[in-house]
């Protein structure tokens, strides 16, 4: 029991203000009845201070109404006296029994006890007075009224004497009742301040137990709103609802920080994902660039060589260097520019190489014209995007036509970009051929007399490279009505997306 209540005094303000309330309410409790019973006995000693004079007033009384009745009976001798005799003698003699009888050392004990033989022996006076009257004997009754008279008045002055004496102490003790009773009435006042202040201590105690842990809760509460999770945190040493609220807040706190840990962690790692999925995009377009490189077909370079040869045999002199020349141009810059970015002046020199090849093997049919300001090819470009286009044009439009073919080649700029524009006079495209070249699949290509590199492929490169769709558009009227590539480079100083950076040629990187 002790135990239990130990523990819940510990571990309950609802308790600890409970006990403290008991506690006090017993306190004053004990201390008003202590207070009272004192404060009752001495009233009750301060009725019996004047009881005393009282009782010596009432047998002074009655000695002197037994004096009356005992003269009123001589005088008369009638019963009715004699009775009213009898009576006052024996509520006399009950007065006397109040009266000391015992030798002690005590002035006004002692003069009780005088004043009581002296009544005694007044009564057997009196009573020999009534009975010698009522025996007619004249002479004995008349001097037994004169002693009973003499011994009357010292009585008298007696139970005077006594009733003084017995005032004076009486007075005395009523003084010292009345300062016992201020006394009392300091000290209850005292013990009553003592218990208020006691009260107010305790209040205050408990008070600042409670009220300071939740102040200071309160504040790193703030600061934790504020989003500081690493304020001081002093967990405080009671094991009561406060300390239950403390510890309930810590878990919270802590639960929180973690929490936010693990965002953060999540955070990091998606962020790191996300850099990873990004570089290995980028990996996969260079890998797809490059694969699209590695599209070109070899066999044209060994075809054209072999033309070549066959040229030189014929004429035994400067046209075949000069074609052997151009083929190994055409050779170097292939083999060279495969991994590199080049300028739109190199583009264009080795389509002139191309148109020059190409003439040698058809014997000059082919018309190419251009129309290249001068300050616009120095921007850098992907390899191989202009001669696959021309080699189309070759191939696919005035190839074959009875009239004499020609490819026109134009450089222009619109709005910080370079428009190349490649048009022919030959059998034209279809809109369904248009469309295949210039969707996302597959399309059909010759190998063999060509570079193999496509329509389709200059366009997936042209978008890889530079991070853009649109980049090529191909339009054709109709039947003999001729082609028109157009190539879009976005204006200078774009960076290209995915790979190596666009820029000017001072700048290249």
């Amino acid at each position: 029991m002790i135990r239990h209540i130990i523990y819940k005094f510990r571990h309950s303000i609802s308790t600890k203000l409970f006990s403290v309330f008991i506690f006090l309410a017993v306190i004053i409790f004990l201390t008003n009845i202590s207070v009272n019973a004192y404060i009752s006995k001495s009233l009750q000693k301060l009725d019996t201070v004047y009881s005393s004079n009282i009782i010596s007033n009432k047998l002074s009384d009655k000695l002197i109404e037994v004096q009356s009745n005992v003269y009123e009976y001589l005088n008369t001798k009638s019963s009715a006296s004699l009775v009213s005799y009898y009576k006052s003698e024996q509520e006399y003699r009950g007065l006397m029994e109040s009266l000391n009888d015992q030798l002690i050392d005590n002035e006004m004990l002692m003069l009780e006890k005088n004043i009581r033989n002296m009544s005694d022996t007044y009564l057997t006076l009196t009573d020999e007075t009534v009975k010698e009257k009522r025996g007619r004997n004249v002479e004995k009754y008349k001097k037994s009224y004169e002693d009973a008279k003499k011994l009357n008045q010292y009585i008298h002055s007696f139970i005077s004497n006594l009733n003084t004496e017995q005032l004076k102490q009486n007075s005395q003790n009523y003084q010292k009742l009345m300062v016992s009773l201020n006394y009392t009435e300091v000290l209850s006042l005292a013990i009553l301040i003592i218990i208020v202040v006691i009260s107010l201590c305790l209040l205050v105690l408990i008070l600042k137990n409670i009220i300071k842990p939740l102040v200071q809760l309160a504040h790193n509460a703030n600061e934790v709103a504020q989003g500081n999770f690493n304020s001081d945190f002093i967990m405080p040493k009671s094991e009561d609802e406060v300390g239950l609220l403390y510890s309930t807040f810590d878990t919270m706190l802590k639960s929180i920080k973690h929490y936010i840990e693990q965002i953060t962690e999540d955070m990091e790692n998606e962020q790191r994902f996300k850099e990873q999925q990004l570089l290995m995009e980028n990996h996969l377009k260079d890998a797809q660039l490059k694969y699209l490189q590695a599209q070109i077909n070899p066999h044209f370079l060994f075809n054209s060589l072999n033309a070549g040869a066959q040229l030189a045999i014929l004429e035994e002199a400067d046209q075949t260097g000069l074609f052997l020349e151009k083929m190994a141009d055409f050779f170097r810059y292939n083999v060279r520019k495969m991994e590199q970015d080049t300028t739109l002046k190199e583009e264009i020199e080795i389509v002139d190489n191309y148109i020059y090849i190409i003439n040698v093997r058809m014997t000059g049919d082919i018309h190419f014209r251009k129309e290249v300001p001068e300050g616009l090819t120095d921007v850098m470009v992907p390899s191989m995007i202009l001669q696959p286009v021309v080699e189309n044009a070759v191939k696919h439009g005035i190839s074959g036509m009875d009239s004499d073919g020609e490819i026109v080649l134009t450089v222009t700029e619109e709005e910080k970009n370079i428009t190349i524009t490649i048009k022919d006079n030959g059998i034209g495209m279809s809109m369904d051929k248009i469309e295949e070249v210039l969707s996302d699949g597959p399309v059909s290509s010759e190998a063999g007399d060509s570079t193999g590199i496509g329509l389709n492929n200059v366009r997936n490169r042209l978008m890889l490279y530079y991070g853009s769709e649109n980049l090529m558009t191909i339009q054709s009227d109709g039947i003999n009505r001729g082609t028109e590539v157009k190539i879009i480079i976005p204006g200078r100083g774009n960076t290209r997306q995915g790979g190596v950076n666009y820029v000017s040629n001072s700048n290249r990187r």
